[in-house]
């Protein structure tokens, strides 16, 4: 089954993950992959240098990030490109789990950035396509995982609205195994990982971060435990802290 006909792009399974926000911002990149346009923001400070590509959580969108989050990125001599979801700031089409896996890579080869100068940053939702961009692109320098989710079954899907457009949960679940199995998916990736997470997240349990850990296949790969802050703020209750341990790993990838 291609992705693209996946069953988890039923609104009633993808609708239970993506809330889709209209805020834009103004004279955007915009890439034509898969049939929609993506609305994303690509600056380039050296065009020798790293960049961050950045996949945010699935109730913001481009525009929440800039211009402080590219500023921050700026200031650490790195080039920034943010994804945009469909149907998610200007970008067209339709938010679905499975259609999007593609996505980044198309948005990476647009902006003609190499893999080895890619730092893949997903947060929340945002990690489902950071860890699909590094399992299927070739040495990506480094992995950033903020709030991520290492199983997406449980706590999300809606049991009776399954039942109701007459869904078989079971083959939800093995659909989830086939496309979005991590241990699997982060078993090939070598490369150097971060994975940041509050002990009080209070959407995303800290055991998601345990896990994704664990399942990395390279040696160099660290959890930073925050005992403050939840999901929504862990970088603002964090920043210092936070953008330490980012400045910790961006040293590890540029010395790889």
């Amino acid at each position: 089954m291609n992705p693209e006909q996946s069953i988890l792009d039923d609104p009633a399974i993808s609708g239970c993950y993506f809330y889709p926000q209209a805020r834009h911002f103004n004279a955007p990149f915009i890439v034509e992959a898969n049939g929609v346009s993506l609305n994303c923001f690509h600056q380039i400070i050296d065009p020798d240098g790293f960049t961050l590509v950045h996949f945010h959580g699935n109730g913001e969108t481009v525009s929440d990030y800039l211009p402080d989050l590219a500023d921050i990125i700026t200031g650490r001599g790195l080039n920034s490109l943010f994804v945009e979801y469909r149907e998610y700031g200007g970008s067209t089409g339709d938010a679905r789990l499975a259609a999007m896996l593609g996505d980044g890579e198309a948005v990476l080869e647009a902006a003609g950035v190499a893999p080895e100068k890619t730092i893949a940053f997903g947060r929340s939702i945002g990690s489902l396509y950071a860890i699909e961009l590094v399992s299927t692109t070739p040495n990506i320098a480094g992995l950033i995982i903020d709030s991520g989710i290492a199983d997406l079954v449980p706590g999300f899907l809606d049991g009776a609205r399954l039942a109701s457009e007459g869904i078989d949960e079971a083959e939800v679940h093995a659909e989830f195994k086939r496309l979005f199995d991590h241990e699997q998916k982060l078993a090939r990736y070598q490369g150097p990982l971060l994975v940041l997470h509050t002990e009080n997240d209070g959407l995303l349990d800290i055991s998601n971060a345990e896990r994704l850990l664990e399942w990395a296949g390279g040696n160099q790969k660290r959890l930073v435990r925050f005992p403050v802050g939840n999901h929504n703020s862990i970088m603002a209750s964090n920043m210092i802290e936070y953008f330490e341990e980012v400045d910790k790993f961006l040293r590890l990838v540029r010395e790889v």
